[in-house]
């Protein structure tokens, strides 16, 4: 079941047992190992969510990111050269205003992804909205402050971290990530919205043949497809 957003104002403490420090360190190391291999070829990537935020469980998804890679071949070739296995390889488009996006499964809940059109303002801070880190920040052993899917901010201290309800207080949100208050108010009427009326489907999710590249299969449905067509020639 998907964690329902919340919306007490009151700042509530809460403190890591050693076994979630110990999922986090194991989580962070296998997303390094991902981060190391790309950045070897110049690829700067991120990791975002709660690996980034330190409040990892059980279910956390272990997302690297990559917002300017210059090809999927060069990705690709980055994780064939560290001995990295592919399991499947997908474009998915949330909406048709989104941009559409490389995802690598790597294993189970591990994933490698980077977009193959230019996002807007507000797609690119949505990562820092749910709390983005450098490979410098995880060897730093740095948690940052981000938002998870109950819209609760997470701000991490020793003990593990203290949380707050960001709705009412999008602004104040805005200010603490540094990012547009646009961008806050487009994520928590996107988590309201799948709370009241539940989670909705992809745009786009295909899989993609095993000779295809994802310039290949973008060109292939945006071909057939004319809002593909259209998101592709109005984010310049």
């Amino acid at each position: 079941m998907s964690k329902k957003p919340l919306r007490h104002a009151e700042l509530l403490e809460v403190a890591y047992a050693a076994k979630r420090w110990a999922m986090l360190k194991d989580h962070r190391q296998k997303a390094s190992t991902i981060m190391e291999a790309l950045e070897k070829s110049r690829l700067e990537t991120i990791v975002h969510g709660s690996i980034a935020r330190g409040d990892v469980t059980e279910k956390s998804d272990i997302d690297v990111f990559m917002a300017d890679p210059s090809s999927s071949f060069i990705v690709e070739t980055a994780l064939e050269k560290a001995n990295i296995s592919v399991a499947r390889r997908l474009v998915v488009q949330a909406t048709p205003t989104y941009a559409m996006k490389a995802y690598l499964e790597i294993g189970e809940n591990i994933t490698v992804s980077f977009p193959l059109m230019k996002m807007r303002k507000v797609e690119r801070e949505f990562y820092t909205f749910g709390g983005e880190a450098t490979l410098e920040d995880l060897k730093r052993n740095l948690r940052l402050r981000g938002v998870d899917k109950r819209l609760m901010l997470i701000e991490p201290n020793g003990e593990g971290h203290h949380e707050s309800s960001i709705v009412g207080h999008e602004d104040q949100t805005a200010k603490v990530l540094g990012i547009s208050v646009e961008t806050v108010l487009d994520r928590v009427h996107a988590l309201l919205r799948r709370d009241n009326v539940g989670r909705t489907g992809v745009f786009i999710k295909e899989e993609l043949e095993a000779s295809e590249t994802f310039e290949m299969a973008l060109a292939r449905i945006a071909s057939k497809n004319p809002a593909v067509r259209r998101r592709l020639t109005t984010i310049h």
